[in-house]
């Protein structure tokens, strides 16, 4: 019997049909493992991963292997990105058992869930073969399996958790960026050599910095991935990585985390000198995102799959002969030129992925050939999309929507945040409690853990700076007590599960980022935000305690620390808080709402309302209109400048030299 048939999970619900008795986390399987004395076979994955899906076929869609299974273990199959918990302590032991990590990951465990052996990948005679040992193990040699599992347990809950350090200083953050460049590659942009992730976080630090050193990584950096293989030239958006170290062939899989935070950084890039190539991407990734990514209720999916027809990549690659079928002899062999495609090609059986290798003299042609490509692409089979709605990825994708919709004034891309914000507040809030994911416009019973209160809280405050809608800072405020009261460690850090959520083997705690922020430094980001619009005392001193982790990593681990380093930037720079005053639809107040989310100031947190309603927010509260016009605000710790009442008075109060 597979129970997955009933699962939420696009990703449980690739293995409803497997031969393996698969159940679902949860307390039934470790009941069964104990009444039938067998251990815990644990298979962690997600609906994207390549190599998951070739361990399924190799293995779990095997009868003989199943049969093994089945006879002698419980087997658990667990989404990651449905409970990042359960795939944060596992991976732990197994980094801690192997060196290393990744998906799919397998765990055999005792019927307690402590792990004894671990593993990523097994092709299916090795596997097989490991089935076989585990079982005779756990039959003649329990007592060592068993201390096995002990030690590994005690070892991984004693381990010390990262030290905290004082507050950052201009001194930290200067160190950080030397840190940074010494991993540089300034050929090609990106840190390191392959494979090369983008560097969303870091990036946004290093935009936030004032320094040329800083600028030029950036640049550089974000110029070489626009122009790449893990950039959809076609259709827009990131892959999730390249493989190499030019950022050329990418991994396939397209997640919305990935392209949420590039999405914000690129507009902020275009912010801060208004690069072509920033607005390009910035806008055709904005709407892929809505194109794409949209679920029928406003919210986005977690991913795209890397394969298609059972190949990877093969959604997105062409030859020579295939553009030429697509446009014609002319505009094929131009095209070619363009985009880098060649007989041999950069990718596998000869084809290519394309590049954007300069920009060609014609923009209007290749407008033309790119729509043209990209109708005949859409003729082809597509990638699954694993369309579960992750409250922290959409609380990512809210703040870049809603912060890109006011940079290049464009109120869908705006509508597009506040419908998935909506979604957020109205089906993952339970009681006051987020819940982590949904599907179909239903949420699972899955916790909300730290990074989903603080991106989701970070989202709202980003969409309220933008719409004055108080109803989302209301909300934001909401979730950051829930942060502050359920998953403070004590020590001035946070923990990424609540003090009610499931008791594991090891409370998980990470405050290093990862793929996307670390709950930590988002948390930090979002309380710094709300402090700067409420004055709140508790929210600041909590944010600056969070940020300690960002004066042991700066200087020697700094990539592990992008986003902490963002938001101490904000924090040393204030933030620079405006409050607008002026009715609403009022020609004079929304031109100093714009003037004030274009400017290039870390962290800048925006308010307004009309003066009836400035009472809402802290910040807004006892200013007026200024000789019967609207006016605006500087502020730093709710310290304010005179008030101005003109876009060129307001942008020289943001300007840097201030």
């Amino acid at each position: 019997m597979n129970r997955l048939r009933d699962a939420t999970s696009p990703y449980l619900l690739q293995h409803a049909d497997n031969p393996v008795d698969w159940r679902e986390w949860g307390e039934d399987a470790f009941e069964e493992a104990r009444r039938r004395d067998v251990p815990l076979l644990i298979s962690v994955g997600y609906s994207a991963c390549h190599w998951c899906h070739v361990m399924a076929h190799e293995s779990f869609e095997d009868d003989a292997t199943a049969k093994l299974m089945n006879e002698h273990f419980v087997n658990v199959k667990v989404d990651r990105e449905e409970r990042p918990d359960v795939d944060a302590v596992y991976m732990g032991a197994t980094q801690a058992m192997t060196g290393s990590g990744g998906w799919p990951m397998t765990v055999f465990a005792t019927p307690d869930g402590h792990p004894f052996y671990t593993g990523t990948y097994f092709p299916r005679a090795q596997f097989q073969r490991l089935l076989l040992g585990v079982s005779g193990a756990w039959e003649n040699d329990r007592p060592a399996v068993l201390g096995q599992g002990s030690k590994i347990v005690a070892a991984l809950t004693e381990r010390a958790a990262l030290p905290s350090g004082p507050v950052p200083t201009e001194e930290t953050l200067g160190a950080a960026v030397r840190d940074l460049a010494g991993a540089f590659d300034a050929a090609r942009g990106g840190f390191g050599g392959a494979p090369k992730f983008p560097p969303s976080m870091v990036l946004e630090f290093l935009l936030r910095e004032r320094s040329a050193e800083a600028a030029e990584m950036a640049e550089v950096t974000l110029d070489a991935m626009a122009r790449g293989g893990i950039y959809d030239q076609l259709g827009g958006g990131f892959a999730r990585y390249s493989v190499d170290a030019e950022w050329i062939v990418p991994h396939f899989e397209k997640m919305l985390y990935d392209n949420a935070l590039l999405l914000r950084v690129y507009t902020h890039w275009w912010r801060s000198g208004g690069s072509p190539p920033a607005r390009r991407v910035a806008l055709e990734t904005a709407e892929w995102l809505v194109r794409e990514m949209r679920t029928p209720e406003g919210g986005f999916a977690s991913a795209l799959d890397a394969d298609s027809e059972g190949e990877e990549g093969r959604f997105y690659v062409w030859t020579p002969e295939g553009l030429r079928e697509a446009l014609g002899d002319a505009d094929g062999a131009w095209a070619a030129e363009v985009f880098g495609v060649t007989d041999e090609g950069n990718f596998e059986h000869g084809t290519s992925v394309l590049r954007l290798l300069d920009d060609p003299d014609d923009a209007g042609r290749l407008a033309r050939v790119r729509e043209a490509l990209l109708a005949v692409r859409e003729r082809r089979v597509r990638p699954g999309r694993d369309d579960k709605v992750v409250a922290a990825w959409n609380g990512l994708a809210v703040a870049a929507l809603a912060e890109t919709g006011a940079v290049f004034e464009r109120p869908d891309l705006v509508q597009a945040a506040r419908d998935a914000a909506v979604l957020l507040d109205e089906v993952h809030l339970d009681g006051g409690r987020l819940l982590r994911t949904s599907r179909d416009g239903r949420a699972s019973a899955n916790a909300g853990v730290l990074e989903d209160y603080a991106d989701v809280a970070e989202g709202l405050l980003a969409l309220y700076s933008v719409t004055g809608e108080t109803r989302w800072f209301r909300r934001a405020g909401e979730l950051l007590d829930v942060i502050l009261d359920r998953f403070a460690d004590g020590a001035g850090g946070f923990f990424d599960t609540a003090d009610d959520a499931e008791r594991l083997f090891q409370r998980p705690q990470d405050p290093t980022d990862n793929a996307t922020p670390s709950g930590q430094f988002a948390a930090a980001g979002a309380l710094l935000a709300h402090a700067a619009l409420t004055g709140s005392a508790r929210h600041r001193e909590a944010a600056e305690a969070a940020l300690g982790t960002v004066s042991v990593l700066a200087g020697r681990h700094s990539r592990f620390a992008g986003w902490g380093l963002a938001v101490a930037r904000a924090a040393l720079s204030g933030p620079v808080e405006v409050a607008i005053v002026g009715p609403d639809a009022d020609p004079a107040a929304d031109a100093l709402h714009r003037a004030a989310l274009l400017a290039d100031v870390p962290g800048l947190v925006v308010a307004r309302a009309p003066v009836e309603r400035a009472g809402e927010v802290p910040l807004l509260s006892g200013r007026g209109l200024v000789g019967g016009e609207a006016a605006a605000y500087v502020c730093r710790r709710f310290t304010c400048r005179a008030p101005v009442t003109t876009v060129a008075d307001l942008r020289a109060e943001l300007s840097p030299a201030r």
